[in-house]
């Protein structure tokens, strides 16, 4: 939702020898002709595609709903073009109606993303509104004996309260209704949502779970899982990715060292693992049998990257914020390449993410949210180039 340019910091010269300008100004100019050639209607938001390549589109249910109208904000952002703003407009509409959607925890994502991203270039009193009663709405899924907000509502022969790894990124719109508000249950409840999370989703190696299921009347831990994995002990990549984004943000927004230093330990696992490749982009779950023959998981790649170059701007040693800017800007410099650029179909700008490969289901395809924190990425190497 927020770029936080102002803890991004500059510090080598090596960051000017791969110009996010020229790669972000190109992905502009294709949505700003995309916009003029097509029209994307409230049922077909950009997803991924078909089979055959088309389309496969959503409608604002869908938990990825937000982020192809946030990837315009973004891009209207850096490019000021006022088609991407009158596009980004239009399709954030088709999603305000989620703020009254309490049979999900994916508010931020669909929420935080769109409407936030409005309401930061805008300052719009609607989207105001929006984001509070999203988060007025979110809460509802909170029970004070877990400390958590629940997940998933659906396989309850599985999970009696799960609680998912990829809900930290939604505790950013809580602490946005907070900082508008001033209604402290909001920044109570984020909080409290993390420091179960963290006491119990890790692993001693600081790899994470996906899902934990509580008892709900009690708050004991019942089972931990790691549903979209290749096993329950073994460590899903973009389920990392989620830990460190959402560790980095919590820092942001409470200045709490043990939240820093979570966000550090889960870089260390990711970027220590002896099973990451050496172009940083990684296979969909680091401990997949025969892992060379496996898809990437470049949506992983993605979230990381953006993250490392928020985490930098808090780190004062010199050589680790070195060490996380250049992972960083390797990431993308890899992901612009045309090894991971997707031809197929014209909405999208990665290939060879990997949404859950158990379930065959949008394995080496494009993915919105990609590109969606593909591009947060490029915006904030440029900030740290400025």
């Amino acid at each position: 939702m927020d770029i936080k340019s102002e803890t991004l910091t500059k510090h080598d010269s090596f960051l000017n020898e791969f110009n996010a300008s020229d790669v972000l100004t190109k992905i502009s100019n294709k949505y700003k002709d995309l916009a003029a050639k097509t029209k994307i209607d409230s049922t077909h938001i950009p997803r991924t595609i078909k089979e055959d390549g088309s389309l496969k589109g959503v409608n604002s249910r869908d938990w990825t709903s937000g982020f192809f109208s946030g990837m315009l904000w973004y891009l209207y952002e850096y490019s000021k073009y006022p088609e991407l703003k009158s596009e980004a407009i239009e399709i954030t509409s088709f999603v305000e109606k989620e703020q009254y959607n309490g049979v999900t925890h994916d508010m931020g994502f669909k929420i935080g993303s769109s409407v936030g991203n409005g309401y930061r270039l805008m300052n719009d009193i609607h989207y105001k509104d929006i984001l509070v009663k999203s988060a007025e709405t979110l809460i509802t899924r909170f029970n004070p004996t877990v400390g958590c907000i629940r997940s998933w509502d659906h396989s309850d022969d599985k999970w009696g309260y799960p609680v998912i790894i990829d809900n930290m990124m939604n505790l950013e719109l809580l602490f946005e209704a907070y900082k508008l508000t001033g209604n402290k249950k909001f920044y109570d409840v984020a909080l409290s949502h993390a420091d179960v999370t963290m006491k119990n989703h890790f692993r001693k190696d600081n790899s994470s779970y996906h899902v934990i299921d509580y008892n709900p009347v009690n708050g004991n831990v019942v089972k931990k899982n790691t549903h979209q994995g290749y096993s329950h002990e073994s460590i899903w990549a973009r389920g990392q990715a989620w830990g460190l984004y959402g560790y980095t943000l919590m820092y942001r927004e409470t200045k709490d060292v043990k939240y820093l230093e979570q966000a550090n330990k889960i870089a260390a696992l990711i970027f220590k693992h002896e099973n990451m490749p050496n172009d940083l982009i990684p296979y969909w779950d680091y401990l997949a049998p025969n892992l060379y023959e496996q898809p990437r998981d470049v949506s992983a790649a993605a979230i990381t990257a953006s993250a490392l170059l928020e985490l930098q701007g808090y780190i004062t040693n010199d050589k680790l914020k070195k060490e996380y800017t250049e992972n960083a800007k390797k990431i993308i410099e890899i992901l612009s390449s045309d090894q991971f650029s997707e031809k197929r179909n014209e909405y999208f700008i990665l290939n060879q993410s990997t949404g859950s490969f158990p379930s065959n289901s949008e394995v080496n395809v494009p993915l919105v949210y990609a590109d969606y924190y593909f591009v947060e990425a490029l915006l904030r190497l440029i900030k740290i180039n400025n």
